[in-house]
């Protein structure tokens, strides 16, 4: 292999994260995918086979596993890792509690990765507060360069203070791009040695009351060593000068703020304290600054972190004094307007309004047509929901996490919670009819990758339970919403080598289930007979939780799939009532005003010929015949 690095390259946010897990000589990696953390891993493959690294790398089932096999790492001495998405933490949060109590031997970083907005995710929770309600330090990256320094110092962090770190890039870090000089990868040599100690791994709670009073020592050891992580907390304040305003930011509104404060001269006037390690706070700092200012400004997103260390203080401004925004990401425009306001205040002239009014006009000049999110043409989710509703109108539709989340588009989902309450919801809600006597019923959607990742618990309490609903898993063969990563019923690996493939089928009955189907959604007719026949069965006197795996690949995952297309066209017999839209919902359906009649956009169509079930009329049918299907 050619020893000589290229000089580096233009590297998303997640790559920058991934180089500097390799670079600081990481033995382990474990993930589970989930928007804005997916791209890690496999850039973390990619680097491990682009400098032949002994490094083991794996989707886990979950956050939980996949931090429980990366801290069992660490203990052995190793260099590991754990990726997520900020609501991922909540699954491994059981686990990082502990950890910080009982400690680590090899460094142990938690790449916990933010969605201010939120983008893509059920809440915009700040990783920051997990932190501080861990009592474990975390690093807040600006841009990709810095969160990949962050990551080798977060290690020699870890292992200084043994403990486990947080590193937080929130999805503007994550989903930015910026060309990254490469370093040779630090080749660690330590074999695995665990050494045992019951008292600390296996701590009863009495002894977790002494490694509790162990990590407020260790923790304020490391706040009094803080000093030694300036470069990351640092302020441009000019010694005895006055200022009328300050401003405290970290993570990414520090970048944005600096930039507006360039971009109109006030560079000089109003002075920046930017916190890259808000926990442990840096208190002497904070006061430092505080001092030469009459009035300080926190911009942080998405939650009060450093502001919360400082709310006492009259002459701070933020969240709680209704100077930021509580929810909602701290995008530029956002950031711009919160500074005006506050200049003001602060006795400067209020920035200048910003005209957005010619880049509206060109926009609204495109005639962009406005389309709310939906499952792709010839998505087998489609008619599967189709199906659903059609066999249960009136049933209640409890759903999960994942791009058939959009059933609700199809009214074919009432409930989404979290991770894995598709199938627990649909058990309380069976109870809960049950005590009055009613069989209401309640059909259940997951996809495959979910229900891997937290169904089988739900599932195996349901069956225990008594509980009776129809579950059907949506089997796409992919976790698609999260870009394509493969799931155990697969049997393929992060690295693409194989590993050990666990059935559906096999899961389910495991789970304590005796009546399992499989059926290719697109059979809309047997999938509704399908449907019926499942609340029959788990109605009966011995029945159950029926499980029905509607199976169809992900036409976006499996681009060369081997499916015959069934083009279709709309006759004249079309009478414009819109059902195939409102009811089937395929983006590839337009109605023509003028015409009173729906046709099919041929660009779109993915030519499944699902949508011959679906028009009342009979209008809808294959392209080379003048009858119906």
């Amino acid at each position: 292999m050619d020893n000589v690095l290229p000089e580096g390259e233009v590297l998303l946010g997640n790559g920058a994260i991934a180089r500097g897990l390799v670079e600081a000589g990481v033995h382990f990696v474990a993930s589970y995918p989930g928007t804005p953390s997916s791209e890690i891993i496999p850039e973390v493959v990619r680097f491990v086979k682009m400098h032949e690294l002994n490094t083991h790398v794996e989707w886990s089932a979950n956050e939980k596993v996949a931090f429980d096999n990366a801290y069992a790492a660490s203990l052995t001495g190793k260099r590991a890792a754990v990726v997520m998405k900020q609501v991922g933490l909540n699954v491994a949060a059981d686990s990082l509690m502990s950890a910080a109590y009982t400690g680590i031997v090899g460094g142990m970083v938690i790449i916990s990765c933010d969605d201010p907005g939120p983008h893509s995710s059920q809440t915009e929770q700040d990783s920051r507060l997990f932190a501080h309600f861990a009592k474990v330090p975390v690093f807040d990256p600006t841009s990709p360069g810095e969160a990949r320094h962050m990551i080798a110092d977060a290690f020699k962090l870890s292992e200084d203070a043994r403990i486990p770190v947080l590193v937080r890039p929130a999805i503007r870090v994550c989903h930015a791009r910026q060309h990254i000089v490469y370093q040779e990868p630090a080749r660690l040599d330590r074999p695995a040695k665990f050494v045992k100690d019951p008292t600390r791994w296996a701590a009863t709670p009495r002894y977790r009351y002494v490694l509790h009073k162990e990590l407020h020592a260790t923790f304020a050891r490391i706040a009094g060593e803080h000093e030694a992580w300036h470069k990351y907390d640092h302020h441009n304040l000019e010694e005895g000068k006055r200022y009328p305003l300050g401003i405290i930011a970290g993570g990414v509104p520090y970048g944005t703020v600096v930039d507006i404060l360039s971009a109109t001269g006030l560079a000089d006037s109003v002075p920046v304290l930017k916190m890259g390690l808000p926990y442990p706070f840096p208190r002497r700092l904070a006061n430092e600054f505080l001092a030469q200012v009459d009035c300080a400004l926190v911009v942080e997103e998405t939650d009060q972190v450093i502001e919360m260390f400082l709310k006492n203080l009259p002459s701070v401004w933020g969240r709680y004094t209704g100077h930021v925004p509580r929810a909602g990401e701290l995008v530029p425009e956002v950031v711009y307007d919160v500074l005006s306001r506050a200049l003001a205040e602060a006795g400067f002239d209020a920035l200048p309004a910003t005209d957005t009014t010619n880049v509206q006009k060109a926009v609204a000049e495109l005639e962009l047509p406005v389309r709310k999110p939906t499952l792709c043409p010839g998505c087998g989710h489609r008619p599967a929901f189709y199906s659903i509703r059609k066999a249960f109108p009136r049933a209640i539709f409890t759903s999960d996490i994942g791009c058939y989340t959009l059933g609700v588009n199809l009214k074919a989902v009432d409930t989404c919670l979290d991770m894995g309450a598709a199938i627990t919801m649909a058990s309380g809600f069976h109870h809960a009819y049950k005590q009055d006597g009613k069989a209401q019923p309640i059909i259940a959607t997951m996809g495959d990758s979910t229900f891997y990742h937290a169904g089988m618990v739900g599932l195996s309490s349901a069956v225990y339970n008594d509980a009776r609903f129809v579950l059907v898993l949506l089997d796409n063969e992919t976790t698609a919403m999260t870009g394509m990563q493969p799931t155990p019923g697969l049997g393929v690996r992060a690295d693409g080598s194989s590993g050990r493939k666990i059935p559906l089928e096999d899961s389910v009955k495991g789970c304590g289930v005796t009546w399992i189907k499989s059926h290719d959604p697109y059979d809309v007719p047997g999938l509704i007979s399908l449907v019926k026949e499942a609340w029959e069965a788990c109605q009966a006197e011995d029945g159950s939780v029926s499980v029905i795996i509607a199976r169809h690949p992900c036409i976006v995952g499996y681009r060369n799939l081997d499916q015959k297309r069934v083009p279709m066209t709309i006759t004249d017999d079309c009478n414009g009532c819109q059902v195939c839209i409102t009811q089937f919902e395929c983006p590839a359906f337009e109605y023509d005003e003028d015409r009173n009649a729906v046709s099919i956009n041929q660009r779109l169509c993915f030519d499944c010929g699902v949508c011959v079930y679906v028009c009342p009329f009979e209008a809808i049918v294959e392209a080379d015949r003048e009858e119906p299907a």
